[in-house]
């Protein structure tokens, strides 16, 4: 069976494409950009731009390919609230169309698809199942809703559709908002949290993703939606501490007024000046933990990865870059 990973360049599709070749797959990585990575020796790689309905019939799809949408504008970099939607829906809402047309024209049935955990909004009932209420709340979250939407009327026309909903994906290549905590980390200075930091937070994690489209496909491509996250995620407080302490840094967490700094968030966000997303502040001092029972039950898809060590992780890489940069500069000769 071939392969056909739109956005396969990016952070899940990278890891995803040496999974399928390791099955003996043939992989066609669609993508607006081509990395140097190894696997693009085995790959065949398409220049693909979704916006462009033209760029994505010239994948040629065929009736028996595997399709993957990771195509996506993330919340990073922060955008000002004038900007999101036009930043947000061309890729994520209108790059989905043009695919799953394309899909309809060469009689391909079967598609992987990523939208987000942010569908849901506001904590209404926790755990979070794939039954929770949908309420997204912005552009970045309604972008993928609409998908999601788009993707129900499709498969009435006899799609098969799986869809996941991570939480905030980390591994290597991808620092996102955590530059900024890693920064305050590592000048040791005091870590401000929303809220007391005795909720919980949830990562997934990057090898877990890959993994999970994985097994949509040996599954048969469900169609079905799922959320994935870490199992057991501990509180925010443990779970920066621990960062800090590994770090050897003097920084010190700071519980704040959760309503207070909201409010201060959302006043920056009127004046275009967003330190970040309300989708991001407006439920950090919530307990949005999503409940993955589902994928185990009917993929077999169990995550491997815990929240402490993925942060572990993404600042090692985080400090890695920084010593090389500082070692680079120092070899710059003089002028």
């Amino acid at each position: 069976m071939r392969h056909v990973i739109f956005g396969g360049d990016g952070f899940v599709g990278r890891h995803l494409a040496p999974k399928l070749l390791a099955d003996g797959e043939e992989v066609v990585v669609a993508d607006i950009v081509r990395s140097d990575l190894p696997h693009y020796r085995s790959v065949r790689y398409v220049r693909c731009d979704v916006t462009d309905p033209a760029s994505v019939a010239s994948v040629g799809l065929r009736a028996d390919d595997m399709v993957y949408n990771l195509s996506a504008k993330m919340l990073s970099p922060i955008q000002v609230r004038a900007k999101r939607h036009e930043f947000f829906f061309p890729v994520n809402f209108h790059g989905t169309e043009h695919i799953i047309q394309a899909m309809d024209r060469a009689g391909a049935p079967k598609l992987v698809h990523y939208t987000t955990d942010m569908i849901y909004g506001h904590t209404v009932t926790q755990p979070m199942t794939e039954e929770h209420p949908v309420a997204p709340l912005g552009e970045y979250g309604w972008s993928k809703q609409k998908t999601e939407e788009l993707a129900a009327e499709w498969r009435k026309r006899g799609m098969s559709i799986s869809l996941f909903r991570p939480r905030l994906i980390i591994g290597p290549g991808r620092l996102g908002i955590l530059e900024k905590l890693f920064k305050l980390i590592d000048w040791s200075l005091p870590v401000p949290m929303i809220g007391s930091g005795k909720n919980p937070y949830q990562f997934i994690s990057v090898f877990d993703c890959a993994e999970a489209a994985r097994a949509a496909w040996k599954a048969g491509v469900p169609d079905e939606a799922y959320n994935l996250g870490s199992l057991n995620p501990p509180p925010v407080r443990k779970l920066l501490g621990d960062l800090i302490r590994h770090a050897g840094s003097k920084s010190i967490l700071i519980p704040t007024p959760g309503w207070a700094v909201k409010r201060t968030l959302d006043l920056l966000d009127l004046l275009n000046m967003p330190i970040m997303d309300p989708e991001q502040y407006l439920i950090a001092d919530e307990d949005c933990v999503l409940d993955v029972s589902k994928a185990e039950r009917q993929l077999g898809w169990v995550p491997q990865y815990r929240d402490e060590d993925m942060l572990i992780a993404a600042y090692s890489e985080y400090r890695a870059k920084k010593d090389a940069h500082a070692v680079a500069a120092k070899h710059v000769p003089a002028e």
